[in-house]
């Protein structure tokens, strides 16, 4: 890594639709160079892919909460299992396995309180080996860096 390479992460990090031929005039590369680098950048895995970010507030999704999920079980049988029934769920769009009092640390995005509770009693609520279901609802976002 050096200087232009972490410009160009920098750029695409804030702007992952920026043109080739914008970036190497904002890092000071000819487009070719700039190019290179980039397709190097992603070959080594470095830069994983473009996705596009989502404003769920706008789709009606303005309901966000952290749930800590605690396991009955700690075998990798139950932890696949319910990794594998979280996947299918909407309202999750991160999962976390972490260390700690708890298993799993969950992003949970929902209309609204009424919908959450639905999703946690119904859902959630409804697998197996959970011991401990903790919610932390969230009042501001001051910093997010994912968009």
């Amino acid at each position: 890594m050096d200087t232009y390479n972490e410009r160009i992460l920098q750029e695409l990090t804030t702007n992952g639709k920026i043109t080739n031929a914008e970036l190497a005039q904002k890092i000071g590369l000819s487009a070719s160079a700039c190019l290179r680098r980039v397709q190097e950048l992603e070959s080594k895995g470095i830069i994983k892919g473009y996705r596009v970010i989502l404003d769920y507030k706008a789709l009606g999704r303005g309901f966000v909460a952290y749930v800590t999920v605690g396991l009955s079980t700690h075998t990798s049988e139950a932890q696949k299992s319910f990794e594998k029934a979280i996947s299918l769920s909407q309202e999750v769009v991160e999962c976390h396995n972490v260390t700690g009092r708890f298993e799993y640390l969950l992003r949970i995005e929902t209309t609204d309180l009424k919908s959450y509770k639905e999703f946690h009693s119904n859902t959630l609520g409804m697998l197996p080996h959970i011991a401990m279901i903790t919610t932390h609802v969230v009042m501001e976002s001051t910093k997010d860096e994912r968009a």
